[in-house]
């Protein structure tokens, strides 16, 4: 019987530690500049593997050795195309792109401190161009309203489209840094300058009365919001929630109670996707029989593919506690493209947990989740083990989302509480018994869908 040694050389197994050896071959020759020779086992290692982890690789080191650009960018193109979620791939093609620039990349082991001294910033300012009186955002959620002469000014709302990309906001500080330091703007009405709180984004000049919203969008090291959930009711309509709720739980406030202010809360979404890999025991149906007692069981290897939109993770560390109570409240499929007039005359909060903390949270909340529903979805008697190794976070979105606040004097303390601006949700730190799905239910939703 003869061998035929063209299939041995070939074998899947064999060509892949063959393509594996010259991948290392190649890094050694660019390590000592010999680029011309790395080029070589590169190439080799591209079409001799049947890896994909190992061609993703050697495309991308042959990117890293040549200087023509449109090499460099087939290479990274090529690289992607073998593992979508190679990191250093797609933020070399987002420098190529130029999304960032190399001197904006941060050294995770060397992260920037925060700066300890005031920051210069910039402001818009929105006032009537027909009167010159304040321009304010109405609660209809769709305008901008004199409060002289009551012009009207229409916001045209969509839906945003934009995602932002992890890989590249984790590349640079504007995924690790959160706002420290105060910022600094001058009134474009009287020309007052201004300290604004580090968790402040919206102010009202104390001179000349004019609303200020700061731009996020020039700083190269914070997070621009991407969406918003415009108020859909004034103070009024929210007075009226608040004695309902106070009634209706025979609540007897021992203060009087302030009228409810409204501001914006930021909140990160995440969509996450990749796999859980898992270890569990199932029964071995081919060795059921008749008159046995206990069934034979054995452990497989398998992976549970994501495909979840919108985690929602609080930007905030303030009022924590209740804002995740309200947070699966609101439709967040109601977002609207961020516009910095929707702030006018409104108070947001700026975040103060970082991105990249954020998105921890995201991963460990969805892994969490999908091992309670492991073992009804995959048919396990029992789970051993799971890794989130393969578990990829695509994309963020950080967003505004309406809240009224108050205080409530019970019991000799103070209790916060926090009224939907969207849906008339009401939540306190009150041990009060609430019918609203809390996030884990909610998170558990998403995982279904």
């Amino acid at each position: 019987m003869s061998t035929n040694y063209g299939q041995v050389l070939f074998d899947d197994n064999i060509a892949d530690d063959y393509g594996k050896e010259l991948l290392k071959s190649g890094i050694i020759e660019a390590r000592a500049g010999n680029k011309d020779s790395a080029r070589r086992y590169f190439d080799r290692a591209t079409y001799m593997s049947s890896d994909h982890d190992v061609m993703a690789e050697a495309w991308f080191q042959l990117s890293q050795v040549t200087d023509d650009p449109v090499e460099k960018r087939k290479a990274l193109e090529n690289c992607l195309s073998n593992d979508l979620q190679h990191a250093r791939a797609r933020r070399a093609l987002a420098i190529l792109d130029g999304k960032i620039k190399p001197d904006e990349i941060v050294d995770p082991d060397a992260l920037p401190a925060a700066p300890d001294h005031l920051s210069q910033t910039d402001a818009q300012r929105f006032m009537c161009p027909k009167c010159g009186g304040r321009m304010t955002f109405a609660p209809d959620g769709q305008s901008l309203v004199c409060e002289y002469c009551s012009r009207n000014q229409s916001l045209h709302t969509q839906a945003p489209t934009k995602q932002e990309d992890f890989i590249v906001a984790m590349a640079t500080s504007r995924g690790h840094d959160k706002p420290l330091n105060e910022q600094v703007f001058q009134c474009q009405g009287c020309g007052a300058q201004f300290i604004l709180p580090p968790d402040q984004l919206s102010a009202v000049c104390v001179y000349c009365g004019s609303p200020h919203v700061i731009n996020l969008e020039k700083s190269k090291d914070l997070i621009a919001p991407d969406g918003i959930v415009p108020f859909a009711f004034d103070q009024k309509h929210a007075v009226q929630l608040l004695i309902k709720w106070v009634e209706g739980n025979q609540i007897k406030p021992e203060k009087q109670v302030e009228q409810p202010r409204g501001l914006y809360l930021p909140l990160w979404t995440f969509d996450l996707g990749g796999a859980i890999d898992y270890t569990g025991e199932v029964v071995d149906e081919s060795d059921i029989g008749f008159g046995r007692r206990q069934p034979k069981l054995i452990e497989v290897h398998d992976n549970y593919p994501l495909l979840i939109h919108d985690v929602p993770i609080p930007a905030s560390r303030k009022c924590s506690a209740q804002f995740v109570r309200l947070i699966p409240t609101f439709d967040l499929k109601t977002v609207q493209s961020y516009d910095p007039r929707y702030l006018s005359d409104w108070p947001a909060e700026l975040y103060d947990i970082p991105m990249a903390d954020a998105s921890l949270d995201a991963r460990s909340q969805t892994l969490s989740l999908v091992k309670r529903d492991l073992p009804s979805k995959a048919g396990l008697i029992k789970l051993i083990s799971t890794s989130s190794a393969n578990m990829t976070i695509d994309s963020f979105r950080l967003n505004f989302l309406p809240v009224w606040m108050t205080e409530i004097w019970l019991e000799n303390r103070s209790h916060l509480v926090l009224i939907s601006g969207q849906n008339d949700t009401v939540q306190s730190d009150m041990n009060i018994k609430s019918d609203k799905p809390n996030i884990k239910e909610w998170l558990g939703d998403l995982l279904k869908e």
